[in-house]
């Protein structure tokens, strides 16, 4: 068998080509999970390669003319296909903005009058507050507080109990189970914004965001669960600092409209998964080696 020593150490490019096979792998996952064809989403890649190629030759101040060959050389697609993506295209999508719903359940669970001993209050439907109803009306003025509650039902979100007329938080997060595409597009907003501050930053001199990890491995369920519940405890508690932070300075910015320009997302994720079950055979039939937990 051939030696490996003299081979070429990895350049640039093979590390980027590394990072992008990982990004892509759960999309390919769920691209083939739910039956979207690789021609469907090369379609959008190629989207995605012109749009940022044009934005970035109208960034350098470059005349309008001759873009769509410089558009061509930078992604390699074909000036036609240049014509035609350009043409088509409708813009980069945005992400949504929070539904009444979601600030609903927002409010609910990180305002400390609306929670007892930590955890969210069981409310009455109607009355003063803390009702429901109360705290729907503090959301909009526009939508009944009856349809809100119904649409929380309808997402598993929450349990009105008619015996009493209480309604009853059954989610500690905002996770719509009944609106699968409502749960995919947060997907594409969560994950969309987590990668674009990952890039940024290793484009950057200086990094722009907050982007950290820790990681570790030779762990049992047992322990990767009580990784989880830190994560969902700490979760908890930022989301009771943040949110009155955040709805403090949108009022406080609104008062100067032209600077208010910024959106923020702030995330915590946890992932795991059975190496035993991941890896390829190797035929060592050693234990695992030992590894510290390291960060980034």
């Amino acid at each position: 068998m051939a030696s490996n020593s003299g081979s070429a150490p990895p350049t640039d490019h093979d590390a980027l080509l590394g990072a992008i096979e990982a990004v892509l792998a759960p999309l390919a996952d769920l691209s083939v999970a739910k039956g979207l064809t690789f021609a469907t989403v090369e379609e959008a890649l190629k989207q995605a390669f012109v749009r940022s190629a044009q934005e970035a030759q109208l960034a350098q101040g470059l005349p309008a003319s001759r873009l769509v060959s410089r558009i061509s050389a930078a992604t390699g697609i074909n000036r036609r296909e240049v014509t035609r993506l350009t043409q088509s295209d409708a813009g980069a999508p945005t992400p949504a903005g929070a539904s009444l719903v979601s600030q609903l359940f927002t409010r609910w669970v990180s305002d400390r009058q609306l929670r007892v001993k930590g955890k969210p209050r069981v409310l009455p439907r109607q009355g003063d507050a803390p009702s429901f109803e109360t705290l729907a009306r503090s959301i909009t003025q526009d939508v009944h507080p009856r349809t809100l509650l119904d649409e929380l039902c309808r997402l598993n979100l929450a349990r009105w109990d008619a015996d009493t007329d209480t309604v009853h938080l059954t989610q500690d997060g905002f996770t719509p189970r009944g609106d699968w595409q409502r749960m995919i597009a947060f997907l594409g907003d969560n994950v969309g914004d987590h990668l674009h501050a990952a890039v940024d930053n290793v484009l950057r001199d200086e990094p722009a965001h907050f982007e950290q990890a820790v990681f570790a491995q030779g762990l049992s369920a047992a322990s990767v669960e009580q990784v989880r519940g830190l994560a969902r405890k700490h979760w908890k508690a930022l989301m009771t600092e943040a949110v009155p932070l955040l709805e403090r300075r949108i009022e406080a910015d609104a008062k100067a409209p032209e600077e208010a320009t910024r959106r923020v997302r702030l995330g915590l994720f946890t992932f795991q998964e059975d190496l035993a079950q991941t890896e390829p055979e190797t035929g060592d039939a050693g234990a695992t080696p030992r590894r510290l937990p390291s960060g980034k």
